[in-house]
């Protein structure tokens, strides 16, 4: 006899009664989260009430309500007396959140929202490229070499590679000397991980895309800034065709706003 599918619920319960405390309220945002971001609640979804959400879980109401502060400080969640706890629209959320990423990428992650992340990519990591490159010294191309090096020595199937891969990116955002820039680092960490890690789900990386990072830093390492911006933007740009190939589609959706 064929078991009943688990819906969202259960297995929110299964996860959350592995841990307590702080790993209890981290396992249930976690779960809802990414049922929220890949679209098991829908933006819109009213939520059950607090006591039997807690109940449909097996969590008490006080992990259930940390859970859920912490979706709400996020943008992904509202609460209101009486209106009970509502979804917000994708345009409320917090997506440079380095967990919103984590919880996009768990799952199926939407193809519009993937493209949306490589277009920030795309606006923002060929003009750090430039700015790197005039303005990088000593300390930062050694940052950057140690990362490529990284790359190289472990290969980005090993998470010391990725996280070479996401010293790399961030050496170079440091680089700029820009602090709004450099707050991007662990977004753009995130992404770059997130997606590396979704590319290699089912089978190895479609092609080595570690001598495209080594055009980049060869660029900056020269001070061409006009060099360094046209290898970031093709990194960036075979990065979200490969992401794209895995998905199963030619070509990554144009993110649509959310009506809801």
């Amino acid at each position: 006899m064929t078991e009943p599918e688990e819906g969202p619920e259960e297995a929110v319960a299964k996860k959350a009664k592995r841990g307590t405390g702080r790993r209890l309220q981290g396992a249930i945002a976690h779960r809802l989260g990414t049922d929220i971001v890949s679209g098991v609640y829908a933006p819109g979804t009213v939520l059950s009430s607090e006591v039997e959400f807690a109940q449909a879980l097996d969590v008490s109401r006080g992990a259930l309500r940390e859970a859920m502060q912490v979706l709400a400080a996020k943008g992904l969640v509202e609460s209101r007396p009486k209106a009970g706890t509502r979804v917000l629209p994708r345009t409320r959320w917090n997506l440079l959140d380095p967990d919103v990423l984590a919880w996009a990428f768990s799952g199926e992650p939407d193809p519009a929202l993937v493209r949306g992340i490589f277009e920030l990519r795309a606006v923002v990591e060929p003009a750090a490229a430039r700015f790197a490159a005039q303005r990088r010294d000593r300390e930062d191309l050694r940052a950057m070499k140690d990362a490529l090096g990284a790359m190289r020595r472990h290969t980005l199937a090993t998470e010391a590679g990725k996280a070479g891969d996401r010293d790399f990116h961030d050496a170079i955002l440091r680089a700029t000397r820009n602090p709004a820039l450099v707050v991007l680092s662990a977004s753009i960490g995130a992404a770059v991980h997130w997606t590396t890690q979704y590319k290699q789900r089912s089978r190895a990386l479609p092609r080595n895309p570690i001598p495209d990072h080594a055009k980049v830093y060869e660029a900056i390492a020269a001070g061409d800034g006009d060099a360094a911006a046209e290898a970031m933007r093709v990194l960036v740009d075979l990065a979200m065709k490969d992401t794209a190939e895995e998905m199963g589609l030619s070509v990554l959706p144009q993110p649509g706003i959310d009506p809801a």
